[in-house]
């Protein structure tokens, strides 16, 4: 029998053994004694559900009350916190849920209005200041919420379960938040005290004492969190935000300067987002930062425009420029005012470079480095706005032109004095950087024939005498020229170099052509072939040449009509110059002079002193340009002639001599640089000149667009002018031209409407 039961066991283990897939026997926590297969574990509900004790709600309150009670006091709990958790949840599940609610929030009432008291009772206590206001309140809200976390951390069950079903019930954290706004901070003496304490901490922070920032921080999160933040204390913060100011901004614009106001400003605005970020709500700042900015700047952006914009820029505070530029950009209305006041310093300060005579000479350079000086501003302090860019092209258009005509005469003279041989300042990159500084300058230029006129007059000079510093630079020049104002205008000047180079190739021809003569000359002859319409139109001048000079042309005139034929060739002894070979008592000399100057040395070859008088008939130079060419020669650095009597001015009385004493430390000396000079009757010529060839491109327009439009009236003719023509006119000059062509025939009035013109074929 024994061993029939162990054979039963085993069988009966074997049953509940279950097989991994590999491989390995588990072994069932289950056995039975009986034989057959493993029962199930049946649990069954109670019949009747298990009743509470009569007093166990009762009790259960009381307990809980007690903890309540315990937290609020700060003493300790009797009982185990899981235990009261326990008891939270088995009222809820006998629905007492409602009950338990209500004696809850009762009790929690209860404690807070109790609160009241020690803050309603502040004015009794005189000892009580602000700051001890502020951290007695601080610290009824900090132990109010620890309060609060610890009981909901009790009734959490209650809050999960009975709070969140019912949407109108608010939870107990948000409970104790509405308590406490209800009985404490929504009282109005409690609430005003509070607000002043914080208003009096910020003002206190603000004159530069030092305050308990987390206190602050603690107490707006209150108001925050209490959700009477807004109406209870931004609104009236934001008032004596403004007052403060105000009365600030007005004080400071009196006492300080404006570098020294935009700093404060700077820091001002630095210290209120300081104080947003360390304890304002977020919600504040930008109501507060437009509030600053409105006072200390928007008040008083044209007191400081009219007090600093100008110091800055004279003195080219590029820092201070910078700030202003960033303030004012934050302000309604700041940077068109800053615009305007920008454009008005540079058409002032430009006005007063272009507008004084005496400072010509330096204008042009003046004009380059304020424009240095204002580009400079514009990219670094102004953030490349294209308005503020934009509106300094137009200041200097505006202020360029209110002189005419002077301005392109001296960007012309500017650059001769550049492209001159000579000028040592400048390598390759300077010179073309300074050729890109002149045409910014140039484009704002209305009158471009003037520039042209005179620029011209000056390229000839440099290419006849020799004088051009870079053949380079010249034709850099030239392409931009080109660029910017079309082939017509350049073609004249691109005339003028092809003139040079085919001179050059004549003069290789004429060589040749002289070495095959059967008598060659003593003296080398170099002649430059000028077509008359691509160059300056020059005075003829008859002089009297010595016969070896007179021989030489001739030669020249007849080899080069003999190759072209039908041209006539027309001397012009102005811009001619040699060297001369001298002796002195020092040594042998080589003069490098103009062939007016040639011709006054080479009479000291037959006499020994000459009068004025006697050197006019024999050279037959005109009287105003003798007396210039004597003046180079016997008062200037080298004087090569002797003047009785001495003087710097040539009278008529005046004898010469030749100074065989003269000594120099060069072989060669340079004394033709009264050829480069502008003289003031050449001056007035070109002047004029440009002003004729205006009335022939007026009167070439007018007559173009009555071709064309056969009969127009008189505005919209002058309307149409002032489209074509590429220079300043003024509407008087225009309607004398059309009475000019009226006069000749080529128009006629209409005769019922004067204003009215037809067109004569």
């Amino acid at each position: 029998m024994a061993e029939d039961i162990r054979q039963d066991k085993k069988a009966n283990f074997s049953a509940l053994t279950e097989h991994n897939n590999n491989g390995v026997t588990k072994i069932s926590g289950l056995a039975s004694n009986k034989t057959g297969a493993s029962k199930k574990l049946v649990i069954k509900n109670f019949k009747d559900r298990p009743k509470l004790a009569d007093n166990y709600t009762e009790d259960t309150w009381l307990k809980l009350r007690d903890a309540v009670g315990a937290i609020q006091n700060s003493t300790s709990i009797k009982y185990n916190l899981e235990e009261l958790y326990q008891a939270v949840e088995n009222l809820c599940s006998y629905k007492v849920s409602p009950t338990l609610y209500k004696q809850l929030r009762q009790v929690c009432e209860d404690h807070v209005q109790a609160q009241i008291h020690q803050f309603r009772e502040y004015p009794l206590h005189c000892s009580l200041d602000s700051l001890s206001f502020l951290k007695r309140m601080n610290r009824c809200w900090q132990d109010h919420c620890r309060q609060t976390i610890m009981i909901r951390s009790i009734f959490l069950f209650l809050d999960r379960t009975y709070v969140l079903q019912n949407s109108l019930l608010p939870s107990i954290w948000d409970t104790g938040l509405e308590l406490f706004r209800n009985h404490i901070v929504s009282d109005g003496a409690v609430q005003k005290r509070t607000v002043d304490g914080i208003l009096e901490q910020i003002e206190r922070e603000r004159n530069g004492e030092t305050v308990d920032r987390s206190l602050l921080r603690s107490l707006l999160g209150m108001l925050s969190d209490l959700q009477v933040y807004k109406e209870s204390f931004e609104e009236r913060f934001l008032m004596e935000t403004d007052r403060l100011y105000a009365a600030e901004g007005q004080r400071l614009m009196q006492e300080r300067d404006v570098p020294e106001y935009l700093h404060h400003v700077a820091h001002r605005l630095e210290e209120e987002n300081d104080r947003v970020i360390s304890y304002l709500d977020q919600s504040t700042q930008k109501p507060l930062i437009s509030n600053v900015e409105k006072q200390l700047l928007g008040e008083h952006m044209t007191a400081i425009l009219q007090k600093g914009l100008s110091i800055l820029l004279d003195g080219n505070r590029v820092m201070e420029l910078a700030l202003l530029y960033q303030l004012f950009s934050k302000v309604k209305g700041g940077l068109p005012t800053l615009l305007q006041h920008w454009r008005d310093y540079i058409k002032s300060f430009g006005g007063e470079i272009v507008g004084t005579p005496e400072k010509d000479k330096d204008m042009v350079q003046d004009l380059l480095d304020f424009k240095d000086k204002m580009d400079n501003v514009a990219q670094g302090c102004f953030n490349r706005n294209e308005s503020f860019i934009n509106a300094m092209k137009e200041a200097f258009e505006a202020f360029i032109n209110n002189r005419p005509n002077k301005p392109a005469e001296l960007i012309a003279k500017y650059v001769d004095c550049k492209l001159r041989a000579g000028n040592k300042e400048a390598t390759e990159e300077e010179m073309e950087r300074i050729l890109d500084k002149i045409m910014i300058i140039f484009r704002f230029i209305h009158g471009k024939d003037v520039f042209e006129a005179f620029y011209k007059k000056d390229l000839a000079k440099r290419l006849l005498v020799g004088k051009s510093a870079s053949v380079d630079a010249e034709k850099s020049m030239l392409s931009k020229l080109k660029h910017e104002c079309g082939a017509a205008f350049t073609s004249k000047l691109e005339g003028m170099f092809k003139d040079m180079e085919l001179s050059k190739d004549v003069m290789i021809q004429f060589k040749q052509y002289t070495q095959n003569q059967s008598e060659p000359s003593q003296l080398e002859l170099t002649v430059n072939i000028l077509t008359m319409g691509y160059w300056p139109s020059y005075t003829p001048m008859e002089v009297h040449l010595p016969p070896e000079m007179v021989k030489l042309q001739e030669v020249f005139k007849l080899f080069y009509l003999g190759k072209h034929s039908g041209r006539k060739l027309q001397w012009q002894p102005t811009l001619g110059h040699a060297v001369l070979k001298t002796e002195f008592k020092e040594g042998k000399k080589e003069l490098q002079v103009s062939l007016f100057q040639t011709l006054v040395l080479l009479m000291f070859n037959e006499g020994e002193e000459f009068s004025v008088e006697e050197i006019k008939s024999a050279t037959g130079i005109e009287e105003g340009e003798l007396r210039r060419t004597l003046q180079s020669l016997a008062c200037g650095k080298a004087r090569v002639l002797n003047k009785s009597p001495r003087g710097k001015d040539i009278e008529d009385g005046d004898r010469f001599n030749f100074n065989n004493d003269f000594r120099h430390k060069l072989f060669r000396i340079k004394i033709n640089q009264i050829q480069m000079k502008e003289t003031v009757e050449e001056q007035v010529s070109t002047t004029e000149r440009v002003f004729q060839d205006r009335q022939y491109q007026i009167d070439a327009a007018v007559v173009r667009i009555m071709k064309m439009r056969k009969t127009l009236g008189h505005n919209l003719l002058v309307s149409e002018l002032y489209n074509q023509l590429k220079f300043p006119v003024k509407p008087g000059d225009l309607k004398k031209r059309i009475e000019s062509l009226i006069d000749r025939d080529y128009m006629e009035r209409d005769k019922e409407s004067p204003n009215q013109y037809h067109y004569v074929a």
